[in-house]
C-alpha cells in the first residue's frame, strides 16, 4: 500500500502490515490512529489530509492553512502559525487533536473547492476567516497576494463579491470593505504592496502596479514595480534577493539604466524604508514628484 498519504490502522493491517512495521520509525503518527510515511509527516497536505480523515462531515482546510495549500503568500501574523486550522459544522463534536485548530461555521454552506483531493475553503473565504484578526494594511497585503500577477488565487470580482455576501455585523467585514479600494490586482510580492501602503497612508498618490515601460518605438524596456507614469518615476522594492543574487543584481542595474536613458528616475526602497524610516522614502517620492510638478497633497 501507499504509505506517502495518511492510512489508519487497519488498513495497514489489511494491507499486510505487522503491528512491528506499524511501529516502526519509518512510520509517523500524523495524528492519533493513522500513519504515514515519516519523511512526509510534517508537509501541510499530509497533516491535512489525517485530520479531514478523522473531522466530521462537511469538514474544510481553512483559514490560513487553506490559503497555503492554493499556494497565496501570508502576512507574517498568520505565516507563524503552522498548525493545520480546519473549519467544522457548528453542530459537530469538534475535533482536539495536537497541531490543528478547529473552527465552527453556522447553518451557511461553507464556499469550498477540492484541491489535490483535499476539502479546502475557497481563497475568498479564507480571506474573509482572516480579516477579523489583521491590521487592516495586513488585510489589504493579503488581498493583494490573492491577485498576483503570475499566479493570481481569485480576482477583484470576487473579493468584492466575498464582501456582499458577508453580513454587516460580522467579524472583520469592516475592514474587508475599506481594503477593498486599496488591493490592486498584478502584484508580485506582500512588500510591494507594504511599500506602495507607505506612500498611500502619507497622501502621496497612489502610483499604478506592474505598469509596462515601453520606448518611442513601442519596444518593451522594464516592469518596474510601482511607476507613475506622467512623471516618469518608478518605485521599485528590493529584498536581500536584489544583493545577493548576482544575476538579479546585473539585471536590475541594466533595468535602471535603460529606465534612466528614457528620462526615467527610480527610488529603490528597502525593508528598513518601509519598517524603520518610512517617512524618509515617503519625502524622498514626494520631493522627487515635486521636482517633476506634479501636485500632491501635504504628508500627514
Amino acid at each position: 500500500m501507499r504509505t506517502d498519504e495518511p492510512f489508519t490502522l487497519a488498513e495497514g493491517q489489511a494491507s499486510g502490515l505487522s503491528p512491528k512495521a506499524l511501529r516502526h520509525r519509518r512510520l509517523a503518527i500524523p495524528t492519533r490512529g493513522l500513519r504515514v510515511a515519516a519523511e512526509q509527516a510534517n508537509a501541510l497536505p499530509v497533516r491535512a489530509a489525517a485530520i479531514l480523515r478523522c473531522a466530521p462531515t462537511g469538514s474544510a482546510i481553512s483559514h490560513g492553512s487553506a490559503l497555503r495549500l492554493h499556494g497565496v503568500d501570508l502576512p507574517w501574523q498568520v505565516s507563524r502559525d503552522d498548525r493545520v486550522h480546519l473549519s467544522v459544522p457548528g453542530s459537530a463534536v469538534v475535533p482536539r487533536r495536537t497541531g490543528y485548530v478547529a473552527h465552527t461555521y453556522g447553518a451557511d454552506l461553507l464556499p469550498v473547492r477540492f484541491l489535490n483531493g483535499l476539502l479546502v475553503v475557497t481563497p475568498e473565504h479564507a480571506w474573509r476567516q482572516l480579516a477579523g484578526n489583521l491590521p487592516l494594511d495586513e488585510v489589504v497585503v493579503l488581498g493583494d497576494s490573492l491577485l498576483r500577477r503570475k499566479t493570481p488565487a481569485s480576482t477583484l470580482g470576487q473579493l468584492r463579491e466575498t464582501v456582499r455576501g458577508t453580513p454587516a455585523g460580522a467579524r472583520g467585514v469592516a475592514r474587508m470593505r475599506t481594503a477593498l479600494d486599496d488591493l490592486r490586482t498584478g502584484t508580485d510580492s506582500p512588500m510591494e504592496t507594504r511599500t506602495r501602503l507607505v506612500l498611500v497612508r502619507a497622501g502621496l498618490p497612489c502610483p499604478q502596479v506592474n505598469v509596462p515601460v515601453l520606448d518611442d518605438t513601442g519596444r518593451f524596456v522594464a516592469l518596474p514595480d510601482m511607476v507613475y507614469v506622467a512623471e516618469r518615476v518608478a518605485i521599485e522594492y528590493d529584498g536581500d534577493v536584489h544583493r545577493t543574487d548576482a544575476r538579479t543584481w546585473r539585471r536590475d542595474v541594466a533595468k535602471r539604466q535603460w529606465l534612466e536613458d528614457l528620462g526615467w528616475r527610480t527610488v529603490v526602497a528597502t525593508a528598513d524604508d518601509v519598517y524603520r524610516h518610512p517617512s524618509r522614502l515617503v519625502a524622498r517620492v514626494a520631493a522627487l514628484l515635486r521636482s517633476r510638478a506634479v501636485p500632491v497633497r501635504a504628508e500627514k
